[in-house]
């Protein structure tokens, strides 16, 4: 049996939208679960039409919560977990079911955005297009887990704990599940065929904000918390390195100022930089054009900035915190 649960927090038309792609399944799943979130506008009205279970929480307690409250009601032997602002592929139940067939010892499985976003604007299509690369070319073995097109069997996610509900937000509460999960021995994968297309809208302010203190900050607290660097996802040794290399560019042209033949270490930092990433700008090159591919460099090289920022910060928020622990417990 699988249970669809769906967390949603004013969702809006895109739930909508999202609640139509899951009746147009080619195999239908047993029960569709809707947990309103401390909805304001009513959204979780929509479920009704399409023979939902519909859960309230008062007060909005964020994702993880939602999730969880879904869980402990649902009957199914897998989740399978949906965001409110996706759709989803019509052969994605039957990828979920053949997956757990086909492997009895497999926990949990996630997919991936498509390569078609929804909104047109050039951050959203550079954000989720990105996104999409990361996991087509991330370890089928994975090593953590995606809240947004995730399912996992019932029994391991009860045994588990489910998700940090000290996450009040849509943060990292799936990779933080996804590292318990595998530090307890369990198999996760990455179906690459398992896809659902982004709804969502992304402007510059909730780009920034999202990735640096919903991701980079409290990430870097788990990475340091669990004392692991994974070579997967983001966190390819690739990506590390052109986030040094983003940091030694910027000090190079600035010093360059004073010695100016310093422009000859910054131009090499700029041609590894483009050398590195080389397979990606190809990619946004092949999906849509040159064009596009030349303005996402600069955005994309920001993003190593802000989340070698959002390191250093994680960093020190995390050791800070760990010290004053100590001279509590003296």
């Amino acid at each position: 049996m699988i249970s669809v649960i769906i967390p949603v927090h004013n969702g809006g038309e895109n739930f909508r939208r999202c609640l139509v792609s899951l009746s147009e399944c080619a195999t239908q799943p047993d029960e569709i679960i809707v947990v309103a979130d401390g909805e304001s506008d009513g959204s979780w009205r929509m479920a009704e039409d399409f023979n939902a279970d519909i859960l309230k929480i008062p007060t909005p307690g964020g994702p993880a919560k939602a999730r969880n409250t879904g869980a402990r009601k649902a009957k199914g032997d897998i989740l399978f977990f949906v965001d409110a602002d996706v759709t989803i592929d019509k052969d994605a139940i039957i990828h979920v079911i053949e997956a757990f067939e086909r492997d009895s010892d497999l926990a949990a499985v996630f997919g991936s955005y498509d390569d078609e976003p929804f909104e047109t604007n050039f951050l959203s299509q550079y954000k989720n297009l990105f996104h999409h690369y990361v996991h087509q070319t991330s370890n089928p073995e994975a090593s953590t887990f995606w809240g947004a097109c995730g399912a996992i069997r019932r029994d391991i996610f009860l045994k588990a704990g489910g998700f940090d509900e000290s996450f009040r937000r849509p943060s990292i509460e799936d990779i933080e599940l996804g590292y318990r999960l595998k530090e307890a021995g369990y198999k996760i994968s990455l179906l690459k065929d398992l896809k659902v297309k982004h709804l969502k809208y992304w402007g510059p302010l909730s780009l920034l904000r999202a990735d640096l203190f919903y991701r980079a900050i409290p990430w870097t607290s788990l990475i340091l918390k669990e004392g692991k660097f994974l070579d997967d996802l983001n966190l390819k040794i690739s990506n590390r390195i052109s986030v040094a290399s983003i940091f030694i560019l910027i000090i190079t042209l600035a010093t360059s100022l004073y010695m100016p033949w310093l422009m000859l270490i910054a131009f090499f930092i700029f041609m590894l930089l483009l050398f590195l990433n080389r397979d990606l700008y190809m990619f946004f090159n092949k999906k849509r054009d040159f064009v596009f591919m030349l303005k996402t460099i600069p955005w994309h090289w920001l993003y190593f900035f802000y989340s070698g920022l959002g390191f250093l910060i994680g960093f020190t928020d995390y050791y800070v915190k760990r010290l004053k622990g100590e001279k509590r417990k003296q």
